[in-house]
């Protein structure tokens, strides 16, 4: 190809802009491995790619978007064929590394995980990296005790976006009963409840953090906002149960004190997403593509990289839902 399409990124006159341009191959990072993309998902993370001190692109110009899925072209890797399709999240990409937001992506070989059998290139994209980071939540929450025999009261948080609905989903599908979503409008309480949450909480019947330890109401909590809420309900969980912590919608910073630690012994989990080693990808891949797919149920818009703007806006603005994908 002599030119493709990508979304740029660039800082001009202290601002940062970004939109649709035609590249070439010159434009892409360094990589063993030349990828025709066909889908990546928009992310929170990818909202603040294209924000004026987003933390996230320090480097302009730059291809944002953080996962995506694809046929290899070429490749120096003997590893990988081409012809093969697979799937890359996180890393470097999207950040310091041009990243999923463009028909071709150049990556190194350590980042890429074969697509399993039963996932199609769609598939992966519906899941993504949201999908990759609830599903990392689940099993961190499990290693520490939920368990579906005991039937515990679980809460997800930020339960209609890209993280929680498809956590909500794997939940359900995987047998849990008692799943509680924390929502702030009326319209996500349907939502909520088709995605497989047995209880809707408002935000505001959460209560304010006035004492160290409040009523123990929940077993285990998959956070995906952090800030005032994931401080909130850090008094409300229970003896030895945990809460899982992906995200930072809500905020950076986090208020508690040591009590529900030391007298309860509960548990944070922090969850990354970005650096998982290549070796572990492989597992938390095959586990999305069977026991635990829900991607022909989830909530999903599919796009085209010229409707990418209206997505972030909606994202930025806290009305967007589900997961939306775009398509090459």
């Amino acid at each position: 190809m002599n030119t493709f399409k990508a979304i740029i990124v660039k800082e001009k006159h202290d601002q940062v802009i970004y939109g649709l341009e035609d590249v070439n191959l010159d434009s892409l990072s360094d990589g063993e491995v030349l990828i025709k993309v066909s889908y990546s998902s928009i992310n929170y993370k990818d909202m603040l790619a294209v924000q004026k001190n987003g933390g996230v692109i320090r480097n302009y110009p730059m291809i944002p978007g953080i996962d995506l899925s694809g046929t290899i072209v070429h490749t120096t890797d003997n590893r990988y064929t081409e012809g093969q399709e697979v799937v890359v999240t996180g890393f470097a990409m999207g950040m310091s590394h041009t990243g999923g937001f463009a028909e071709y992506a150049r990556v190194p070989g350590d980042w890429i995980v074969p697509m399993p059998v039963n996932l199609s290139l769609k598939d992966a994209m519906v899941f993504g990296t949201a999908g990759f980071t609830a599903a990392l939540s689940i099993i961190a929450l499990e290693e520490k005790g939920m368990d579906i025999i005991k039937n515990p009261r679980i809460l997800v948080t930020g339960s209609t976006g890209g993280v929680g609905s498809i956590a909500l989903q794997i939940l359900s599908k995987i047998g849990y009963k008692n799943i509680a979503a924390l929502v702030r409008k009326e319209h996500q309480i349907e939502v909520a409840i088709s995605l497989g949450a047995t209880d809707v909480i408002f935000v505001n019947e959460l209560g304010v953090q006035n004492k160290p330890l409040n009523k123990q109401k929940f077993d285990f909590v998959l956070d995906t906002v952090g800030g005032e809420i994931a401080s909130v309900l850090i008094p409300q969980i229970s003896y030895g149960g945990s809460m899982s912590m992906c995200g930072n919608a809500g905020g950076i910073k986090l208020t508690s004190t040591v009590l529900p630690f030391i007298l309860r012994g509960i548990n944070l989990l922090g969850i990354d997403s970005v650096n998982v080693p290549i070796k572990d990808r492989g597992y938390i891949w095959e586990k999305i593509a069977n026991e635990w797919n829900i991607s022909q149920t989830t909530l999903i818009s599919e796009i085209s990289l010229e409707e990418l703007p209206q997505t972030i806006e909606a994202i930025k603005n806290g009305h967007h839902l589900g997961r939306t994908i775009i398509k090459y």
